[in-house]
């Protein structure tokens, strides 16, 4: 049978040459009420370990759904069949296809389920790679890495028939006691911005759909606890919260958002339509599918009080433009079914959200006539037979590790360095520390190991985790080297110190392991739900670091940790700070590289270091109210700022020309300088470009960032940097609401870092106050010219 006359014979939402939108009008037109909110909710399964299909995945939330009486009428997703339990991939993917044979054969459309998976930290299954957690990224300023990391994560995510992906995670960190800031990019919303607009144009370039979240405010909450209420303004939302969301919508094409968990001023952001419908759709033009935080909808009663009962809060969340409930049925099924019927809830809600997501399955081929449930992955393999697919499925192959490792060494931020750095070759080293010798401390809450193997204790983690004590004897293999724990992470007992000061007196060298465990709602010290009541080392970790330093052995503080810490004597007295933030599987080898010169460091803070343990809520991106001054006792500078980050080679910044220093507000400026390195050995420079505003008509940060390059040279060589700044990227939101751009003074500082200015541009902006939308130009244009040789001084 040709292709004509299949279209010919098969009904109109199964004809592939329709528009996704014209093959959901169809099918929704045949669709019974019950077959069509079936589609607005997932399931939340874990694939079987022999193959078989996947069993509802027993929570504490509520009891599974029975499979038996769901499917005749069809199912929108299944949650998290590879990351519910430890499986091996070949298996999952088996399990899966079968799932959703049964799937599409129960309900009379044939319509399969959409299968979704965490991937925050690499795709969140038993043997996949474990990279990074989003906090390196943003320390490694590089979003095209991210996105050809993203890429790799979003291919075996679709091999194995995946279709979603919850990443990336677009809050920006304004209170560092909250547990989840290792899920975050930074403090600064250009850099999370960017950076996560890269991890959606990696993933979605694989075919996987992206998911935004938390849209919107999550990471403002009050003293940094999970799920408290949000106090914030709308210009804080508007200029620092909203413009991740919005670079993403607009540059990454995102097939997806999740909503937050919180309320914001008492409106719930799975309530307020708003957000949801009026900023995100009818302003930005968003078109994909806003999904749930897991059980989010049901919050609506339970936490925040706003839903009388299941129904209300069905009907509240479909109004305000969620379309998706997840991860399980709850309020979108039989509550959501008796609004309707009852007249409470109009079928054209219904209708609307279910839209969205037969256009989705349709663009995913899942409506289509030759839809096949086999992966790519499993597409030559003899499906008889699971026990030989063991084993046939590599998510942790040579190009992830390569990824992996670069992607780790890229973000190592070298803090400190009195000289001692890169050590050579000590002839006795004392490492100490509760994370010298823990497999587990590169990795964050979302990681598999932790995440779900942290309940499988008997299972192996399916990959290579070295400790950092393996990978500096394999660093440095003719040095003696000794591990004392001294303290655990979070304990109470000093009793080991002693040994550890006893090593330490009779080393060349300290390599001082401290830092986070990684866990969910209070059981770890980083991590969702982890949140604490000041920035002080956990446990007993300062005495630890104290101890250590008295003993006058130079001493090197590593830090594998989720979040920024107040490092107190070490900031002055340690020969040297090196911060990774949960690195991943190769993260011990990227640090002990450091250590030993193997890697060059160039990874840039992307939080601020605190000087202080109880000065939060702070980040750099702050008014002048919010600095030091002498109307109060405490302190916020920082002892290391956003952007900080030192390498084994120097660079000298010079030779400012302004080409254009006063422009139109609808112009803009044009500027240059020379970079050159002049140290013995190649390295990466980081220019940041931040703007200050002297007088505005409404109180602005003291600087922010409006752009970034990474710039690699060889010893003694030099390039011309041009910048062009849009007078857009000066605007912010005025007193009335609407973003503008006002007349009058600017500041340029092109720097190292938000503390180390080189070069400052005074600029002018002429003309009337211009007002902008979201189509504003978002980017400077940084061009770098590479000089010859003979014109290197």
């Amino acid at each position: 049978m040709n292709h004509r006359q299949r279209t010919e014979t098969a009904p109109a939402w199964r004809d592939a040459a329709l528009t996704p939108q014209a093959r959901a009008d169809a099918l929704i037109a045949a669709m019974t009420l019950r077959e069509k909110t079936a589609q607005l909710v997932g399931l939340w399964v874990g694939a079987d370990g022999e193959g078989d299909e996947v069993a509802p995945h027993q929570h504490d939330m509520e009891e599974p759904p029975d499979l038996d009486t769901l499917l005749p009428y069809g199912l929108g997703q299944l949650t998290r069949p590879f990351g519910t339990a430890p499986v091996d991939p070949a298996i999952g993917a088996l399990s899966l296809l079968r799932t959703q044979q049964r799937i599409a054969a129960a309900n009379r459309f044939g319509i399969p389920a959409l299968a979704h998976e965490e991937c925050l930290a690499g795709f969140a299954a038993w043997g996949a790679t474990a990279y990074p957690v989003p906090l390196s990224w943003g320390a490694t300023f590089n979003p095209d890495l991210v996105r050809t990391t993203a890429a790799a994560i979003g291919h075996d995510l679709r091999a194995v028939g995946v279709h979603q992906g919850l990443a990336p995670v677009l809050d920006v960190v304004r209170d560092a006691r909250w547990g989840r800031v290792e899920e975050t990019i930074g403090e600064d919303p250009y850099l999370v911005g960017t950076v996560a607009t890269a991890y959606v144009q990696g993933l979605e370039s694989a075919g996987v759909v992206a998911t935004l979240k938390h849209f919107a405010g999550y990471s403002a909450s009050r003293a940094g606890r999970n799920l408290a209420p949000v106090s914030m303004g709308p210009r804080e939302r508007a200029d620092v919260i909203l413009p991740p969301f919005e670079m993403a919508v607009r540059e990454g094409r995102p097939r997806s958002v999740m909503h937050a968990y919180t309320d914001t001023d008492g409106l719930p952001s799975a309530a307020d339509q708003d957000l949801l419908t009026g900023l995100l759709r009818d302003t930005w033009g968003f078109t994909g599918t806003v999904v749930a935080d897991y059980f989010g909808i049901a919050f609506l009663k339970t936490l925040h009080g706003v839903a009388e009962d299941w129904s209300d809060a069905a009907g509240l969340a479909l109004g305000s433009g969620v379309d998706v409930e997840l991860p399980t049925v709850d309020t979108f099924g039989q509550p959501l079914f008796d609004a309707v019927v009852s007249g409470a809830v109009p079928e054209r809600l219904v209708d609307r959200a279910l839209r969205r997501v037969l256009v989705q399955k349709a663009e995913l081929g899942l409506l289509d006539e030759d839809w096949s449930p086999v992966p790519a992955a499993l597409a030559d393999a003899d499906l008889g037979d699971p026990r030989a697919l063991r084993g046939r499925i590599d998510l942790d192959g040579p190009a992830n590790r390569a990824l992996a490792a670069e992607l780790a060494e890229q973000a190592v931020v070298l803090l400190r360095n009195d000289g001692l750095l890169p050590l050579r070759d000590p002839a006795r080293i004392a490492l100490i520390g509760p994370n010298a010798d823990e497999p587990t401390a590169v990795l964050g809450c979302y990681s598999f190991p932790v995440h779900v193997g942290s309940q499988h204790p008997d299972t192996p983690p399916g990959l290579e985790l070295p400790t950092l004590r393996e990978a500096l004897e394999k660093e440095f293999p003719g040095s003696e080297l000794r591990t004392v724990q001294g303290v655990t992470v979070d304990g109470e007992s000093t009793a080991g110190i002693v040994e550890a000061v006893r090593a330490a007196k009779r080393a060349d060298v300290v390599v001082l392991a401290l830092g986070d465990r990684a866990g969910l709602f209070g059981r770890g010290t980083s991590g969702e739900g982890c949140d604490v009541e000041s920035l002080e080392l956990p446990g007993k970790q300062r005495q630890l670091l104290e101890a250590v330093l008295d003993t006058g052995t130079p001493v090197v503080l590593t830090l594998l940790a989720g979040r920024p810490y107040a490092l107190g004597r070490a900031v002055t007295e340690a020969a040297g700070i090196v911060q990774c933030f949960f690195p991943g599987q190769a993260g011990t080898r990227a640090l002990a590289g450091v250590l030993s010169g193997r890697v060059n460091p160039s990874g840039r803070l992307p939080v601020s270091v605190p000087a202080h343990p109880g000065v939060q809520p702070s980040t750099y991106l702050a008014a002048r109210l919010a600095q030091a001054g002498e109307v109060s006792s405490t302190d916020p500078t920082p002892a290391f700022g956003f952007g900080h980050g030192l390498g084994y080679t120097e660079f000298a910044w010079s030779d400012l020309e302004v080409q254009q220093a006063e422009t139109t507000t609808d112009g803009a400026f044009r500027l240059s300088f020379l970079l050159r390195n002049t140290g013995a050995r190649a390295g990466t420079d980081v220019v940041q470009l931040y703007l200050h505003d002297p007088v505005a008509t409404v109180v602005q940060p003291v600087q922010r960032l409006v752009g970034y390059r990474r710039i690699e040279l060889a010893p003694g060589a030099a390039c011309r940097v041009e910048l062009t700044l849009p007078a857009d990227l000066a605007s912010f939101t005025g007193r009335d609401g609407e973003r503008i751009v006002e007349p009058g003074a600017l500041e340029l500082r092109i720097s190292a870092s938000s503390t180390d200015a080189r070069l400052t541009a005074p600029l002018r902006l002429t003309g009337p106050v211009r007002p902008l939308d979201h189509t504003r130009r978002l980017h400077p244009t940084v061009t770098v010219h590479q000089l010859p040789a003979a014109a290197t001084p």
